[in-house]
């Protein structure tokens, strides 16, 4: 193919393969996705900051590199991260009025990761601000549109992310997940959302948001893609004390030579004798009926794979959301009383005392979402509350867990909707953040249990993408990409593009 094709369009692996034969190069593939954001993102809004020339410079040195005979990993390979992971030199700002004009001084470890891979960061991507919503409404610069459908809601709190990967502005984005971020926009987007297990990749680096259930995640094209940036991500970080010694697996090299594709050679299945557990509890109320039928359509393409498909209960589920909005808003007012006007951000220059300064830069500086967190969460850590509920919500949450984890030793993954409806309209929910929260009732789990889910396009209502979730035992990354590959080998959901 030559170079006048669309390389922005092109997956991580099929990039890497025609950078590897030097057919084009990372200056080609950088000016490509450079482009695009120029041509649609004025629609779309995904980007707060874009590098422009930055980028360029990093494609030389990729081709640089290159020259010298390095090939494969994502060198060369253009990417957008959310605006809420620290990128040394180039505005951060958590798409928050109080971090409008700040600068990082340093990288976060999976930015340090990417630049010694060689991947080329295009930009910064729009977000719930602090990633404290799931509809990137929040953001303090205006939300992002969805591709799909420009009136919608690309999802959050990584829509940017979402977005930049489904609208073809990079090859593949960060994220960051805390109860669904990274699964919600894939899923509203039509694209690919990985959240690893807590721990998996590094924090250091994050503006924290909730400690306990924080984890940098990718969104990407295709399967394959997610694998190819986990093996970059991934790994134990002197830095970050969640990060354990947990050795990376090879995972390209597990895709082509899993167990799981046994059932081949003995003429069954591709994925014979993987059983797939199905929570009877996420397959009832609330569920739209266009989401019930695609995962219906889910199943049956799973099983003619190969695999059995069995119930699996999951009673202490339904708890999931209160108790995710108890321990949330609590880490969160922790988390961001740093924000006081003193050592970060803006700072209120009429503020005639200190506590002024204090409560004229917070009320000014935050938005409105962040605010009703902050004050939710100093609520129930206070004196005489933080036993009923902080105390409570952590009991239940390893309730939750202890659930998952001993289904998981019955089942290889669990399959759920991602989330009950297909993407809903700007502004549907501004006047009701609970109805806003209740859309995070499958993805949440997952978050309380630290345990690693991905979201992969599974069908469409009325033109609008609807996405299943797989979910793994922890750190058995590999076995969510051997599924998610076969299950897309087997569709051309994730191949259908949005017109812009």
């Amino acid at each position: 193919m030559g170079i006048d094709m669309k390389l922005n369009e092109l997956t991580i692996k099929q990039a890497i393969e025609k950078l590897d034969a030097g057919e084009i190069t990372a200056v080609d593939l950088a000016r490509a996705c450079l482009d695009r954001i120029k041509e649609v993102d004025d629609k779309i809004k995904a980007c707060l900051t874009v590098c422009e020339k930055e980028a360029i410079e990093e494609a030389k040195k990729a081709d640089e590199r290159r020259a010298k005979g390095e090939k494969g990993g994502l060198l060369g390979i253009p990417y957008i991260a959310k605006d809420i992971i620290m990128t040394k030199g180039v505005r951060t700002t958590a798409a928050s009025k109080i971090l409008e004009n700040y600068i990082a001084p340093y990288d976060a470890t999976i930015i340090k990761k990417l630049r010694e891979a060689g991947a080329v960061l295009l930009g910064k991507a729009n977000l719930d601000e602090f990633a404290h919503g799931g509809s990137t409404e929040n953001s303090a610069f205006g939300p992002t549109h969805n591709p799909w459908d420009q009136e919608l809601v690309p999802g959050g709190s990584s829509g940017g992310s979402g977005a930049a990967v489904a609208a073809e502005m990079c090859i593949f984005s960060l994220g960051t997940d805390t109860g669904g971020s990274v699964r919600c926009p894939a899923s509203f987007c039509g694209v690919v959302g990985l959240k690893p297990t807590y721990g998996r990749s590094s924090r250091f680096g994050l503006i924290s948001m909730t400690s306990s259930t924080d984890v940098p995640g990718a969104i990407t094209k295709t399967a394959e893609d997610a694998a190819l940036v986990l093996q970059a991500i991934a790994g134990h970080d002197k830095y970050d004390a969640s990060t354990p010694e947990e050795a990376v697996p090879d995972y390209g090299e597990e895709l082509k030579n899993s167990p799981l594709l046994r059932g081949v050679a003995e003429g069954r299945g591709v994925l014979a004798g993987l059983k797939i557990g199905l929570p009877i509890e996420y397959y009832g109320e609330g569920l739209s009926p266009a989401v019930r039928a695609a995962l219906e359509e889910a199943k049956k393409k799973f099983i003619e794979l190969g695999t059995e498909l069995k119930d699996i209960s999951l009673p202490h589920s339904k708890y999931a959301v209160p108790v995710y909005y108890i321990i949330t808003p609590s880490e969160i007012s922790s988390n961001l009383a740093r924000f006081d006007g003193i050592k970060y951000g803006f700072s209120e220059p009429e503020a005639q005392n200190l506590l002024e300064v204090y409560s004229k830069s917070r009320g000014k500086g935050f938005g409105r979402e962040a605010k009703r967190r902050i004050m939710l969460g100093t609520y129930a850590l206070s004196a005489g509350y933080r036993d009923a509920y902080y105390l409570q919500a952590q009991k239940v949450r390893t309730k939750i867990k202890d659930e998952m984890d001993a289904a998981l030793r019955e089942v290889d993954v669990i399959l759920t909707p991602t989330q009950p409806t297909v993407a809903y309209k700007i502004g549907s929910f501004t006047s009701d953040p609970l109805q806003m929260y209740l859309e995070d009732i499958f993805v949440i789990p997952a978050s309380l249990a630290g345990l690693p889910a991905m979201s992969l396009p599974c069908g469409f209502d009325a033109g609008l993408p609807i996405g299943l979730q797989l979910i793994g035992a922890r750190f058995d990354e590999s076995k969510l990409f051997q599924v998610g590959c076969q299950y897309q080998k087997a569709t051309d959901w994730h191949l259908k593009k949005p017109s812009l």
